[in-house]
């Protein structure tokens, strides 16, 4: 294929990228150039980027030969549509991001601000290489260097234990991800020896071997969107790891393994059987309930936000089920409608959640504080913080007109469809599951109000809550950022489903876009069965304040007199008496306690001093990890039997082994 300047474009962009982290290593302990040259300028180069995808979505695909790497094995590079949208998001999180850097990194936190320059620097460009591979070596080498870059990122204040902890639990998670893609590509190549997407692309494997690689894939891609049972690792990560770094990891690498999910099953694979729908809607489902009941009821704000990240993945998971599933049914007009409603849940969550970790931060500096219960009241001191976080709040729990509605409306949708499927019984079950999903989605905004009401409002739980001071310009600037894009995804739908639309088509054949009727209505399918008008409903919402302000205005002027709040007839009213986070999460605790692994510390009737502790934790690690983990010893100690040091019984094991292989290699 031609070459032309979008794949070149974007390698630009990388190699700027990699001389920004470059210059950070040789200016390692001065924080106001790295804060504010380097950040600033790696923010820039984001945005080109995000031009760039935006170009790659509407043109058509280019390639180029990158001669470096292994002799024989040059890396192969190609922009085609489904990279161009993720480097259209990727640049605009890193556009966010590194303005929000700029202000935030002001002494380092335990690790040199150059070295964390340079590390963020080669994380975002080992991102934008993995989307733009084309064969496996330049995608493996590209994503063990996202892997690498993360784990250190991680490890920015590598002097405390648990997060070195969380940092080993991310690395190996990802490697064991890593493990089952390199069995993925092996399949994909089938016996040619050429490990270029080309050439995966040429083969048509038989349903059982499609099956295996899609089964590879969704272990290797789900370690790092942290799908259950794999997520284990994203909610030690994200509170150990800074905060602009959590909200990369939230808002684009967790999306590197939903592109790698995408690519496999769209593009390298010619085939979708119906039950590959259903493992991805059971699994979808079953990481959202984990992540939102999780999320409920935690006291750390990281932690929940993190938790709410699960529970957004497994909506991505779910909706990606259900375009598979009405592709494997022959039913391409609503596989594009879920997909559709996928790609727009990554551009939302990306925008909302990059915000909410970023306001997390700015919280974080000024307080010194991660724990809800030691919080509150901080509107009065920090405004610009929270109305940022309110916006990141409002689309996080799929409120109108912003954009995490669209992106839920439309999932909704495509499971009011599933009646429609030609197997009875999956026309049944797929509404239970809407309804589950659609049960998440309450719990989010539950927990939604539970973070924003706790950490903004009441009264302060500390004193020292009084000396919080707002976030500084260069971090206003990219909460600005990321509440505008949440606005204009809510705000203009049927313009960037426009842009989602070549990307559905390239993948499935179909698109939404050309249902729609004109710029103000957006009709998925059509407008007799839903549609929304997200222009009428904030006018609607306008006229409603404003003729509330004038009827108190015209008829209530006068007569208001303001007194204290009405306390139940107690006058020493205190913070300790506010609602507390435990005391959100309490329902939600006792309703799915069978989900969760709880243990209390009861204090005695005779404790001058008594403590109630309660600690919640997941049960993955008991039913799951911590079964591996002692089959594995086991295994390691008998294996040590083998170890008798003498060199005869060496010989006998090599001699057999060999035998062994010899048959193999007969009968295969």
């Amino acid at each position: 294929m031609a070459s032309v300047p979008g794949v070149h474009f974007v390698l630009l962009v990388v190699v700027v990228w990699l001389a920004l982290g470059a210059l950070g290593l040789g200016v390692l302990h001065r924080t106001r150039l790295v804060a504010h040259g380097l950040f600033p300028l790696g923010a820039l180069a984001g945005l080109l980027l995000g031009a760039a995808g935006v170009v790659g979505v509407f043109a058509e695909p280019s390639a180029m030969l990158l001669p470096v790497g292994l002799p024989g094995l040059p890396f192969h590079l190609r922009l085609d549509r489904l990279s161009g949208y993720f480097l259209f998001v990727l640049g605009v999180v890193s556009a966010g991001i590194g303005a929000f850097s700029a202000g935030y990194f002001r002494k380092g936190e335990g690790t040199a601000p150059g070295l964390i320059c340079f590390e963020y620097h080669v994380c975002i460009a080992s991102i934008a290489l993995v989307l733009v591979a084309d064969d496996a070596y330049a995608f493996m080498v590209a994503w063990e260097t996202l892997t690498l870059s993360a784990t250190f990122l991680v490890m920015t204040n590598y002097r405390i234990g648990e997060i070195r902890r969380a940092a080993y639990l991310y690395f190996l998670i990802s490697h064991i991800g890593a493990l089952a893609l390199l069995l993925c590509f092996g399949i994909l190549q089938a016996r040619t020896g050429d490990y270029t997407f080309a050439n995966m692309r040429a083969q048509s494997p038989a349903p059982f071997w499609a099956s295996l690689a899609f089964l590879f894939a969704i272990i290797g891609f789900g370690a790092k969107a942290g799908v259950f049972p794999l997520h284990v690792w994203l909610p030690e990560a994200h509170p150990a790891a800074p905060s602009p770094v959590s909200a990369l990891l939230s808002g684009f690498v967790l999306k590197a393994g939903l592109y790698g999910m995408l690519r496999t099953v769209f593009d390298l694979l010619h085939v979708q059987i119906a039950w590959w729908g259903v493992l991805l809607l059971v699994l979808g489902v079953g990481t959202t309930l984990l992540g939102v009941v999780f999320s409920t009821i935690q006291v750390d704000m990281k932690r929940l936000l993190a938790y709410s990240s699960i529970d957004n993945v497994g909506l991505m998971i779910a909706a990606l089920g259900l375009a598979v599933l009405f592709r494997a049914c022959g039913m391409p007009l609503l596989s594009a409608l879920a997909l559709t409603a996928m790609l727009y849940q990554i551009a939302a969550h990306a925008c909302f959640k990059s915000l909410l970790f970023l306001g997390t931060g700015a919280v974080l500096h000024a307080t010194g504080e991660r724990n809800l219960g030691r919080l509150g009241g901080l509107i009065r001191f920090m405004p610009w913080t929270a109305w940022a976080v309110l916006a990141g709040v409002a689309a996080s729990a799929g409120l109108p007109p912003l954009s995490g509605f669209v992106a839920e409306w439309l999932l909704l949708q495509s499971f009011l469809f599933a009646p429609g499927l030609p197997n009875s019984l999956l026309a049944m079950t797929v509404p239970i599951v809407a309804a589950l999903v659609a049960m998440s989605a309450a719990l989010a905004g539950y927990t939604m109000v539970k973070f924003f009401g706790i950490v903004f409002l009441g009264q302060p739980r500390e004193a020292k809550l009084a000396r919080a001071r707002d976030a500084n310009v260069w971090e206003r600037l990219a909460f600005c950022w990321f509440a505008a894009a949440g606005v204009l995804l809510g705000l203009m739908p049927v313009q960037f489903v426009k842009v989602l639309d070549p990307v559905t088509r390239a993948l499935v054949g179909r698109g939404v876009a050309a249902n729609n009727q004109g710029w103000l209505l957006f009709a998925p399918v059509s407008t007799a069965r839903a549609s929304y008008m997200p222009g009428v409903f904030v006018l609607f919402f306008i006229a409603c304040c404003a003729l509330a302000w004038i009827l108190v205005r015209r008829f209530y002027h006068g007569r208001l007199r303001r007194a204290a709040p009405w306390s139940c007839g107690f006058p020493f009213t205190t913070a300790r008496m506010q609602d507390t986070a435990e005391g959100f999460g309490q329902p939600i605790r006792e309703i799915f306690a069978p989900l969760l692994r709880v243990e209390r510390q009861l204090p005695s009737p005779y404790d001058t001093q008594p403590v109630y502790r309660v600690s919640v934790t997941d049960r993955t690690w008991s039913l799951l990890y911590d079964r591996i983990a002692a089959l594995t010893q086991r295994t390691a100690q008998w294996a040590g039997r083998l170890q008798t040091g003498r060199i005869a019984v060496y010989l006998t094991y090599s001699f057999a082994v060999l035998i062994l292989l010899l048959m193999l290699v007969r009968q295969w």
